[in-house]
């Protein structure tokens, strides 16, 4: 029989969308009142990869992503998502915009040998976690790159946007090491 492990913590990596760049700020400092410091912050691109969200969002969407500096047991991460929703949800009341859903932050796991998104809405490809809340590998880590599955968001299938994840994936290796020895990766 198996020995159950302890699990190695993850490094929690969130995107953030908006028309409007204080809004993605506003978020992300929302969340960092929970989680602490940003160790990692992308430039901003813009989300034109689909139009998905363009009724609900606006047209003009700029897209950041951060990792945070403390590493997140990775039970966690419904608990995160919903955290998220709930500031989603506190955005209409800024006044930085006034779009119906002003702001999207998808909070997601990167760990040495994957990057995963949690999310609200079901698909074959994804595992409940609890409370309302799926996740779904959306890039694997193989021969120094990520790689994308047949499901990868096309924003996440972008160069600049796997360039900012192997960027975190170097810190999270780093900080990863300096656990004590009953939580290191072997």
């Amino acid at each position: 029989m198996a020995s159950v492990k302890p699990v190695v913590p993850a490094l929690l990596v969130t995107a953030a969308f908006s028309e409007n760049l204080s809004l993605i700020n506003w978020g992300i400092e929302q969340m960092m009142r929970y989680l602490g410091p940003i160790a990692l912050e992308s430039e901003p691109f813009h989300f034109n990869q689909t139009s998905y969200y363009s009724k609900e969002m606006g047209g003009h969407l700029h897209k950041k992503l951060f990792a945070f500096t403390e590493l997140v047991d990775p039970s966690k991460l419904s608990e995160i998502k919903n955290m998220t929703n709930e500031i989603e949800s506190a955005a209409h009341g800024t006044n930085l915009s006034d779009q119906p859903r002003p702001l999207n932050l998808d909070p997601g796991l990167l760990n040495l040998g994957k990057f995963m998104l949690a999310t609200t809405k079901d698909q074959a490809h994804r595992i409940y976690l609890k409370d309302g809340i799926f996740a779904e590998v959306t890039l694997h880590f193989q021969d120094k790159e990520f790689v994308d599955w047949p499901w990868t968001y096309a924003d996440y299938r972008t160069e600049h946007v796997k360039a900012f994840l192997k960027k975190a994936r170097s810190l999270y290796r780093d900080k990863i090491k300096l656990l004590p020895p009953t939580e290191e990766c072997s």
